[in-house]
């Protein structure tokens, strides 16, 4: 079954500086689970100061902005599409994800399967 991992981060911490793991970490991270054979797909986010949100009101009319306005300490930072035998799997893989330390999080979400 694919899942999705939502990896966030927090904005910033105590100090106004924003929680980093090392590029080894990942690296560590993306060759664990091609290894494993359950890499389906996955991309890191550009900085969020370069997002622009559209939203279409009930008369079709269309407004632009520039970034996401969310009242959130959380940053969505990228995602990875994992094919794995159930939750419990993917839970697993989500707490090995450098992305779960450190004040950040990793969402699991089944993807939905409209051909079965």
């Amino acid at each position: 079954m694919k899942y999705m991992l939502l990896i966030h981060s927090r904005a910033v911490d105590e100090r106004g500086g924003a929680p980093e793991c090392t590029v080894e970490d990942w690296m560590a991270y993306d060759k664990a689970v091609r290894d494993a054979g359950i890499h389906v797909s996955g991309e890191s986010l550009a900085d969020l100061v370069t997002a622009t949100t559209v939203r279409v009101s009930p008369t079709g009319e269309r407004t632009v902005t520039d970034g996401p306005f969310a009242e959130t300490r959380e940053l969505l930072r990228g995602f990875l599409v994992i094919d794995v035998p159930d939750l419990d799997a993917a839970l697993d893989w989500a707490a090995r994800c450098p992305g779960s330390r450190d004040g950040g999080s990793v969402v699991v979400r089944p993807v939905a399967d409209f051909g079965a």
